[in-house]
């Protein structure tokens, strides 16, 4: 039995201030993705069974580079938070928790850097 209020038992243990920013994050990639999806997923229907030759004149114009690469950096982005959460919900040590966070962060960073240079590669014909 403890004589301090609630308040006081909650004081000290973090702060609850970066979870709004997190959650804004997850929603406006998830709302950002909806059109990007389907622009992905109609030009995909319009390449199918094109050469190598067609898809780098598709992808060499401006815009579809552009949308790729949001679309690409988009969902990147999207999944570092969602395994964030999943991290921080579900590993209960410490260390763990801290070592998988990093982890995931360079691994995001890392697939965002190589797949737009790939992407680049590509669109410029590099």
């Amino acid at each position: 039995m403890t004589l301090r209020s609630p308040l006081g038992r909650a004081r000290g243990l973090g702060s609850a201030k970066s979870g709004v920013g997190h959650h804004w994050a997850v929603i406006v990639t998830a709302v950002g993705l909806v059109p990007l999806s389907l622009w992905f997923v109609t030009s995909l229907i319009g390449l199918v069974g094109a050469d190598y030759a067609v898809v780098r004149g598709w992808l060499g114009q401006p815009l579809n580079t552009a949308l790729f690469l949001l679309t690409v950096l988009m969902v990147v982005h999207h999944a570092q938070l969602g395994l964030q959460v999943v991290i921080e919900d579900y590993v209960h040590g410490e260390g763990a928790k801290m070592a998988s966070l990093i982890a995931v962060r360079l691994g995001a960073a890392l697939l965002a850097v190589a797949m737009t240079v790939s992407i680049l590669k590509v669109a410029f014909g590099v």
